[in-house]
């Protein structure tokens, strides 16, 4: 049994749907040898990312960074797993008010250090709301999920 991994900064209903769309698209893969573990940021830990085989990160846009509670996550993890997870395949979705530049730029450093490995570009739902953008995040759920139980990550 293969593990995805989503942690998902949701401080608010639209970026609750933005994470809820990430996990029924995972769902939706009817992937049957893949479980999905669904974890809050601050909840997630170094144990959590070792059992992964492939994480989907998600993070709002805050002053043009990521949320400091997805960058409290990879203060705690990061040096515990940077040797054991070279290669882990990841996704990302930014719900940023602004461009999202910056948050992407962030994170694609601290994941860049880490040595994984994008599945596909960010999912970047900028800008005012758009009902699109959960088609987005179901989506790169069901890409990690199908890819997961199809051996490619």
């Amino acid at each position: 049994m293969k593990r995805l991994l989503i942690v998902g900064h949701a401080p608010s209903p639209n970026t609750k749907r933005l994470r809820d769309a990430v996990v029924a698209g995972a769902q939706d893969a009817e992937a049957e040898a893949v479980e999905i573990v669904v974890k809050a940021p601050l909840e997630a830990g170094p144990q959590d990312v070792l059992a992964a085989d492939a994480i989907i990160l998600g993070t709002t846009e805050n002053l043009g960074y990521m949320s400091g509670a997805l960058k409290d996550f990879f203060d705690r993890t990061y040096y515990q797993v940077i040797e054991e997870k070279q290669g882990l395949a990841y996704g990302l979705y930014i719900r940023a008010g602004l461009d999202g530049t910056g948050t992407r730029r962030a994170v694609e450093s601290i994941v860049g250090g880490l040595g994984w490995k994008a599945i596909q570009d960010p999912v970047l739902c900028k800008g005012e709301w758009d009902e699109a953008f959960p088609d987005h995040c179901r989506e790169l759920g069901m890409l990690a999920a199908a890819g997961l139980d199809a051996g490619i990550y």
